[in-house]
């Protein structure tokens, strides 16, 4: 019996082995993916990702138990680890702050590291997600490393994206200028028991109504005027725009309206047509990417590295530019 087959009848020690071999980019592994594709696109994908110590693991913990303990689904949950820049190695710590869920036949929890991958993603993540979609299971969520500007890779693999805060961090604003709150289907502010969390949300709240007003406020003479915003057009889907919500993850306060306001924007996606506009960039990224290594592989097959090597030298003497050296490697080819 193949990988594929057994991680379809539900063989969870052959699902980790396929885990790994897909993680390694083994031939086994693509092979499998092949076989499991068309058991494929059923599964719910969260992506959760925001800064370094806003408490995503124990909010994915949480949320977890809440699928598993109120609606009674299969849950699968990808964390992927920073890794060092020096020995490749990551910690994959997650797990430490998701004891609740160890035992549980219907949560399977795999660590991962991002081996520099921008963004915090690992490029096998996707793979990772269609195996796990194929093996049955009703939402995965991919919990990011938090490394900064290019979180924003996790919303062309997730359908809905949870962009996590916590008062306490320095700027309130960072997540802006980190250009990852335009990602955001959900915003959370975890850690809601500490001070200043009305700033956060304040601040959350008022670069939410510049990206979406719904009504425009100006001084004119001293006195506060307000104008309502364009209306939508009647033909088109009403516009999504993402809710602040409240949670204190250590105690499990905000998780039951988080997971409504998940059921939420699904149903959003589903009325509006997003999800297939979503199911479709994603698998077009990802198309892409494979054609990428494709061309690389074939490249590095037909030129020898000795001129690879050579062209390189003359580029690092200046004697000629990068475009230069491309068209020459290329020519050789």
């Amino acid at each position: 019996m193949t990988y594929a087959q057994s991680v379809i009848n539900g063989d969870r020690l052959a699902l980790a082995r396929l885990l790994t071999q897909v993680e390694n980019n083994a031939p086994d592994g693509r092979t499998a993916l092949i076989e499991l594709f068309p058991y494929t696109g059923k599964a719910h994908l969260i992506g959760v990702t925001g800064a370094p110590g806003t408490g995503k693991s124990s909010l994915v913990n949480q949320l977890a138990l809440h699928y598993r303990k109120a609606e009674d689904k299969r849950i699968a949950i990808v964390a992927v680890d920073p890794s060092s820049p020096f020995t490749g190695g990551a910690v994959l710590g997650d797990r430490v702050r998701m004891r609740d869920l160890t035992g549980d036949a219907n949560v399977f929890i795999r660590s991962m590291a991002s081996r520099g991958s921008l963004g915090g993603l690992a490029q096998s993540t996707a793979n990772m997600a269609q195996v796990f979609d194929a093996a049955g299971f009703d939402i995965i969520i991919i919990e990011t490393v938090g490394a900064g500007q290019s979180e924003v890779d996790v919303a062309r693999l997730a359908h809905t994206t949870l962009v996590v805060e916590a008062p306490g961090l320095g700027d309130d604003i960072q997540a802006i200028k980190a250009g990852i709150l335009e990602i955001a289907d959900i915003l959370v502010v975890n850690k809601a028991d500490r001070p200043g969390v009305e700033n956060t949300e304040k601040a959350l709240k008022s670069m939410l109504d510049l990206a979406h007003p719904t009504e425009r406020v100006f001084q004119h003479h001293g006195s506060t005027m307000r104008v309502a915003a364009p209306a939508q057009p009647a033909s088109s889907a009403p516009m999504w725009i993402p809710p602040i919500l409240r949670t204190v993850s250590t105690e499990g306060k905000g998780i039951v309206e988080l997971a409504e306001a998940i059921a939420r924007h699904v149903v959003h996606l589903r009325q509006s047509g997003d999800w297939a506009v979503r199911e479709r960039a994603r698998l077009e990224v990802e198309l892409d990417a494979l054609v990428r290594e494709s061309l690389m592989n074939r490249f590095k097959e037909s030129v020898p590295q000795e001129m690879v090597e050579d062209v390189l030298e003359k580029v690092v003497q200046r004697n000629i530019s990068p475009w230069e050296a491309v068209k020459i490697l290329m020519k050789e080819k």
